[in-house]
């Protein structure tokens, strides 16, 4: 198993590299100029002042290494990356592009890891109902309820949650934006921990429709596939109950496909998590993503480009290694 786990490292590593050339090129060819950010537009017809943000232009240009060629500014940040940990510093503030996202990543990583526990302990019981009572009542109703679910935007779900479970005039179940409310600092520690909760609630729902809705559907046709096949009739006609059947035969097998989908769902609900923070105002790696765009602030970007792309390899390694703990038949190391 350990050498496995270095043999796809290793393979990840030409990956992250082409990741980051291509990210690199994305954000230097991308149109603006982030020293007019800075710096300010010019001002037209006003020669002096012209002068003078051409002259903060071509300063901030220096000192942020815009001036050199593309490939060398790519070796340099690199460089910085691999041998520092250094992403360089945000072109808006100065300030270190690793604090700024070690400040947000704990929320964004909560409302990640509170989602995805969401999406399974509802979705796999659903799926499994819904394959054992084929064709019934239950199963055409759930069918397209999730249909309708895995259908819908998510920042238009989002925008009708705040206005319909946000608003005095409908219902106020939910505070609007913010992780905390303002007297969240008076509270006591039990207070503290339901104000957070009670903050990120709706934003974790609303992140786990789509995902849910479409691990629903796949668990349910794992499940079907998996009571089809000849050794489920066997338990069956030994007399076995149909519980014992379905969550102690067919349920670990249809499992298998359920974990694939964590390989893609994770690095899908970080993409996600950009629209979700900015519509309800949490400070997490997605506000701070979009304000970064807004800015042009090439090391922030770049540097949550990376975040992103790694924790995507590490859910394919995972996803991996928890396929031999779900099917004995897979094995990473040698069988004498």
């Amino acid at each position: 198993m350990f050498q496995y786990v270095i043999k796809r490292v290793l393979l990840f590593i030409p990956t992250l590299i082409i990741i980051t050339v291509i990210t690199f090129l994305v954000c230097r060819l991308a149109p603006g100029d982030p020293t007019e950010m800075r710096v300010g537009q010019t001002s037209e017809g006003i020669a002096a002042e012209t002068l003078i943000n051409q002259q903060a232009k071509d300063y901030y240009k220096k000192k942020f290494g815009l001036d050199k060629p593309i490939y060398q500014q790519y070796l340099i940040w690199m460089k910085n990356m691999i041998f520092e940990g250094d992403f360089g510093n945000s072109f808006k503030d100065d300030r270190p592009v690793i604090d700024k996202i070690m400040e947000r990543l704990p929320i964004t990583i909560t409302i990640q890891l509170a989602s995805i526990f969401l999406i399974y302990i509802i979705a796999i019981p659903i799926g499994i109902y819904s394959a054992v009572k084929q064709y019934s009542f239950w199963d055409k109703t759930s069918t397209v309820i999730l249909f309708v679910l895995y259908s819908l935007p998510s920042f238009w779900v989002a925008t009708l949650a705040i206005i319909f479970l946000c608003n005095v005039e409908y219902l106020k179940i939910f505070p609007a934006s913010g992780i905390e409310s303002i007297t969240h600092e008076s509270m006591t520690f039990i207070g503290k921990l339901w104000d957070r909760i009670w903050h990120l609630m709706l934003p974790v729902i609303v992140l786990s429709l789509g995902s849910f809705a479409f691990l629903s559907k796949q668990m349910r046709s794992a499940m079907l596939e998996t009571i089809r096949q000849d050794y489920i009739r066997t338990a069956k006609a030994k007399g076995l109950e149909n519980k014992t059947v379905i969550y102690k035969h067919a349920l670990r097998n249809s499992l298998i496909p359920i974990i694939t989908l964590l390989a893609s769902i994770f690095p899908a609900m970080v993409g996600g998590s950009f629209i979700i923070e900015q519509i309800f105002s949490i400070p997490g790696i997605g506000q701070l993503g979009i304000q970064g765009i807004f800015d042009r602030d090439y090391p922030l970007i770049m540097a949550l480009l990376v975040l992103s792309s790694v924790l995507t390899i590490v859910g394919v390694l995972v996803a991996d290694l928890l396929y031999a703990v779900v099917d004995p038949r897979i094995a990473y190391t040698k069988k004498q």
